[in-house]
């Protein structure tokens, strides 16, 4: 049964090893194209520390397994359990921040309305700061995100209308006013 065990949990870090080096080779892949814009040099530390460090952890636990070695289980186990942690901490935290910001229905448009005041302090200081307005409007412009949920009928741009009857998700209408915004 221990030998079982032992292969299944070596088996599982192997896959999370594989799966790290893209995630690695992303962030690497990021960093070659920083220069461009906010966006993408916001992502590429994130992407490297985080590739790297499920590249270790899954390292850890793969030799520890292959291997027997008990430090090494133990301090893969310890890791485990503080990134569990730390992403149920996260959970909770995202919860917290965004709990009473579920949308208001608006007769005749196909979307909800988000109030900035259903949301928490934090959140909202966030979202009022101008710094952070002008990161998130240079993501989506770089993005282009504004061109590519816009349709057109026979050729022909859909009126304001049209486009605000539809049902669109709360990432579209984001895109949409920071796109008037802008």
């Amino acid at each position: 049964m221990m030998r079982t065990s032992n292969h299944l949990i070596g088996l599982l870090n192997f896959v999370t090893f594989l799966l790290s080096i893209p995630i690695l080779g992303g962030g690497i892949w990021l960093s070659s194209r920083a220069n461009n814009t906010d966006c993408l040099k916001f992502l590429q530390w994130p992407l490297i520390v985080i590739g790297a460090a499920i590249m270790v952890v899954s390292l850890a636990g793969f030799a520890g397994a292959c291997y027997r070695n008990t430090f090494l289980m133990w301090v893969y186990l310890f890791v485990m359990f503080f990134v569990i942690a730390a992403l149920i901490g996260f959970i909770i935290f995202a919860y917290a921040v965004t709990d009473k910001g579920s949308g208001r229905s608006l007769t005749n448009k196909g979307y909800k309305d988000y109030y900035l005041q259903d949301y928490s302090g934090w959140l909202k200081d966030r979202v009022a700061d101008n710094g952070y307005w002008r990161k998130i409007a240079s993501c989506v412009r770089d993005s282009k995100a504004c061109q590519k949920i816009g349709r057109s009928v026979n050729g022909v741009p859909e009126t304001a209308d049209m486009f605000f009857s539809r049902k669109l998700n709360s990432i579209q209408i984001l895109k949409t006013f920071v796109h008037i915004i802008i």
